[in-house]
C-alpha cells in the first residue's frame, strides 16, 4: 500500500518532526515497505486464530513500586531547551 509524500509531512508534522527532503523521501519508501507487510497479513485466514493481547505469557512484569528521593529540579531542567517558573516550557501549538 502506497504512502504519498502529502501523508508523510502530514504525519510529521503531527509529530512536531522537522524532516530534511532526505528524511521525507526515505520515509515514504520505508512506511510504503512497512504498510505492504501489514498489508499482507490482512490477507490470511485468520477466523479460528483466538485473538490475544500478547502472544507470551506473562506474569507482572512491573518492579515492586519502592519511595526515593525525587530527582533534583536542576536535574530535571538540565537538558531542557527551555523552562520557566519549574515548567518545561514548549512552543504554542500552531494548527
Amino acid at each position: 500500500m502506497p504512502i504519498s509524500r502529502e501523508e508523510v509531512l502530514h504525519v510529521a508534522r503531527l509529530a512536531r518532526l522537522a524532516l530534511s527532503e532526505d528524511e521525507v523521501e526515505r520515509l515514504t519508501s520505508d512506511l510504503g515497505k512497512i504498510l505492504d507487510a501489514v498489508g499482507i497479513v490482512s490477507e490470511l485466514e485468520l477466523e479460528d486464530v483466538a485473538p490475544t493481547a500478547h502472544p507470551l505469557d506473562l506474569v507482572n512484569v512491573w518492579d515492586e513500586d519502592v519511595p526515593r528521593e525525587s530527582l533534583l529540579l536542576a536535574d530535571v531542567f538540565a537538558n531542557a531547551p527551555a523552562a520557566e517558573a519549574n515548567q518545561f516550557r514548549v512552543p504554542a501549538w500552531e494548527q
